[in-house]
Formats: C-alpha cells, sequence, structure tokens
C-alpha cells in the first residue's frame, strides 16, 4: 500500500508544477520524460553500485579541496578563529568565508577558457540527453557541488546576457542544491548513500520542475555559452583583484540576509510561544507537511513526526533539521529513514530565499532583484516540489 502512495505522491508532485506553471501550452513534456526516466536510474546505480557513489565522492573531494585551500588563507587572516583541521565549525569562516577563493579559482578558469570548454562539453552532452537549454542543464550539474551563491557568481556574465525568464529558472534551480563546504557535515549526520543520490537527483529534478513551471523555448542563437573575447578579458591580475573584492562583498550580503531571517524566525517563534508552548514555525509548518509526508509513503505513526523535520527545514535551516533527526533514525523504518534524508539534501529554505535575492541584487541589480523578488513564492515553490521529488523517487527504491 504505502509503495502506491509513493507513486501517487509523485504524480501528485509532477502535477502540482503544471497547474502552477506559467505557461502551460509551453510545457514540452518529451524532456521531462526523458528526465524522468534518467532519475530513476541514476537511482538504481546509485543505490545498487558501488560506482556511483564513489564518482561522486571523487568529484566532492576535489571541491572540498578548494574549501581546505580557501581556509588556510582565512586561517593567516583570522588565526585561531578559523582554525584549519578542526572539528569546530562556523557559518561565516566555513562557508561563507571560502566563496572569496571559489569565485576566484572558476574566475581564473573562466579567464583562460577552461570554464567555458567545459560549460559547453557538459552542457552539449546533458542538453542533448534531456533536450533541455545548455546553459540551464549545465548550470543544474554545477549547482550541485558549487551552491546556489557561488554558482550564480562564476556565471554571472552568462547571465548578464539573458532574460528575466531564464534567470528565474536559475534562481529556482539554486533553490535545490547543496555545497560542496557543506557534504562533510552531512555524512556525519545522514547515510552516505542518500546524501550523495540526492546530490544529482535534485539536479535533474531542478529541471524536471522548472521545464514545469517556467517553460520557454530557446532559440539555436541564443543556447550558446558566453565566452569573453581577449579583449573583454583584461589583465589577468585586475580580473583576480575584482574576483575577490566580488566573492567578498557576496560574502559579506549573505552573512547579513542569514542574521537578519534567522533572528526573524526567532523572534517568531518566541512570540508563538506565549500563545502555546507548542506553537512555533516549524509546528505549523508540519501541519502543512503532513500529507506531503504521507504521499512519501512514510508510515502513518511517523508522519508527522517527519513533517516536523521538514518543517524545520524549512523555516531554518537543514543542519538544524538533520541534528534533530539523527537520534530519532533509528526508530525509523528503512523507507522513512530514506526519504526524509533525501528530502533535507538541499537549501531549500526562507534563509536561502535572501540568500539568492542578496546575491541577485549584488551581481546584477536592483532592477533584476525585484523581478526575481516578485516570484519568490516561485522559488520556495520549486525548491520544495524539487525535494519532495527526490525523497519520493529515493523512496521506490527502499523498503
Amino acid at each position: 500500500m504505502y509503495f502506491v502512495i509513493n507513486v501517487i505522491g509523485i504524480l501528485a508532485v509532477l502535477t502540482l508544477a503544471y497547474v502552477f506553471s506559467l505557461n502551460r501550452s509551453k510545457v514540452n513534456f518529451k524532456p521531462i520524460i526523458i528526465l524522468f526516466v534518467l532519475q530513476l536510474g541514476v537511482t538504481w546505480f546509485m543505490l545498487s553500485t558501488g560506482i556511483g557513489g564513489k564518482s561522486i565522492t571523487f568529484i566532492s573531494d576535489f571541491f572540498l579541496w578548494l574549501i581546505n585551500s580557501s581556509m588556510v588563507g582565512i586561517n593567516f587572516v583570522f588565526g585561531n578563529l578559523a582554525p584549519v583541521n578542526s572539528s569546530a565549525f562556523t557559518f561565516f569562516m566555513n562557508v561563507l568565508m571560502p566563496i572569496i577563493f571559489v569565485i576566484t579559482f572558476f574566475d581564473i578558469l573562466t579567464y583562460f577558457g577552461i570554464l567555458p570548454l567545459i560549460i559547453n562539453g557538459i552542457g552539449w552532452f546533458f542538453s542533448k540527453v534531456t533536450r533541455t537549454p545548455r546553459f540551464e542543464s549545465f548550470y543544474s550539474i554545477q549547482v550541485m557541488f558549487l551552491g546556489n551563491n557561488e554558482a550564480l557568481a562564476v556565471t554571472r556574465e552568462q547571465l548578464n546576457k539573458m532574460d528575466n525568464t531564464r534567470l528565474l529558472t536559475v534562481s529556482m534551480i539554486s533553490m535545490s542544491c547543496v555545497s560542496a563546504g557543506m557534504l562533510g557535515g552531512y555524512l556525519q549526520l545522514l547515510d552516505a548513500k542518500y546524501v550523495l543520490t540526492a546530490i544529482p537527483l535534485n539536479a535533474i529534478g531542478a529541471l524536471m520542475i522548472t521545464s514545469l513551471l517556467n517553460p520557454y523555448t530557446v532559440s539555436k542563437e541564443e543556447d550558446i555559452v558566453y565566452a569573453p573575447s581577449k579583449t573583454a578579458k583584461g589583465n589577468f591580475f585586475d580580473v583576480i583583484s575584482n574576483s575577490m573584492l566580488t566573492g567578498g562583498k557576496l560574502a559579506l550580503i549573505i552573512a547579513v540576509m542569514l542574521i537578519g531571517f534567522v533572528s526573524l524566525i526567532t523572534a517568531t517563534d518566541s512570540a508563538l510561544s506565549l500563545i502555546h508552548h507548542q506553537l512555533s514555525l516549524e509546528n505549523a509548518f508540519a501541519v502543512v507537511f503532513s500529507p506531503l509526508s504521507f504521499l512519501m509513503g512514510v508510515e502513518w505513526a511517523h508522519v508527522f513526526k517527519i513533517a516536523q523535520f521538514m518543517g524545520e527545514k524549512l523555516a531554518a535551516n537543514e543542519f538544524i533539521a538533520m541534528t534533530h533527526l539523527k537520534p530519532e533514525l533509528a526508530t525509523l523504518n528503512a523507507h522513512t529513514k530514506a526519504v526524509i534524508s533525501a528530502f533535507l539534501i538541499s537549501f531549500c529554505n526562507f534563509p536561502t530565499i535572501g540568500i539568492i535575492l542578496g546575491s541577485i541584487r549584488s551581481l546584477f541589480g536592483q532592477e533584476r532583484s525585484a523581478f526575481i523578488a516578485d516570484h519568490t513564492w516561485r522559488l520556495l515553490f520549486s525548491g520544495i516540489l524539487v525535494s519532495s521529488l527526490t525523497a519520493m523517487i529515493v523512496g521506490l527504491f527502499v523498503w
């Protein structure tokens, strides 16, 4: 019975995306079917063979090397506040400060034409398989490891040449990602196979959901990846200096947004507790998420508990939800453990909306940021649908 409910849940998620589409007449179902089959194939490969997990781990290790390299520079400036080879974790030091080096590193790759070559190669292959636009195809893969703000920053030259409709799709895809810097923490809290499986599924699912929510056609002339000319590149040291300043500015904006959103949520919970000690945003969202939890094939006895973790992730962040979930994992059956673990592997929450809007404002200006802000609920909605679809696909293979 629960397997049937899980299947119904997948159909419900896709139906919701179609119902709330900006233009249902433009939806092309063929790429969506291909993407769905690809999701099933990737899930089978990742959960049934060791090769899939090892390949993801190898790629993740590269990005973790970038983070570790950046921590040396951070340690030089901040000293004991950012110790290298320490279990101490602070969001500002371990996540925001490395943005400076990550952006600089990929701008160097862009300067020498390496990143555009990779984007063209992977984007071409993935778009040929999935029949989706080249840049969006690559961006969904790139954002798996870089995270939302870093991916927006390193592709800003390309995005500056796109219209707001495509920027909206990129923003929605950004809601469904994780970053390499977070993988170590995730793997300490959840089963590695669900973490590593959810990452590519989110990328594929983001293309599926955005193709339904925001369908459009990209002409052959527009389906390219921007590569700056040699005259546009400028001096190498000017480029990396600007990259570092861009990264620093972006890190500070993100920090301000996070402080504001987290503080607002905390203040709201405190006010709600005056009405009733169990009343909080997490529990309120748990009521909303209970139907979705049920459609994941979760046992009835655990539906509300799983919905609480889902609500906690949305209202706060995935790390808080994972920390509270870990002691409960032993009480859950294999299917329930798999679906909630997969659901939590993304940055889909209220603070992330602030991060994306702040990043877009910093990189592309107030006018384009205002356009994305008008579609804020679509960003959140798309992220929830992608996380739910990922969880349900994983759930099909774990009972």
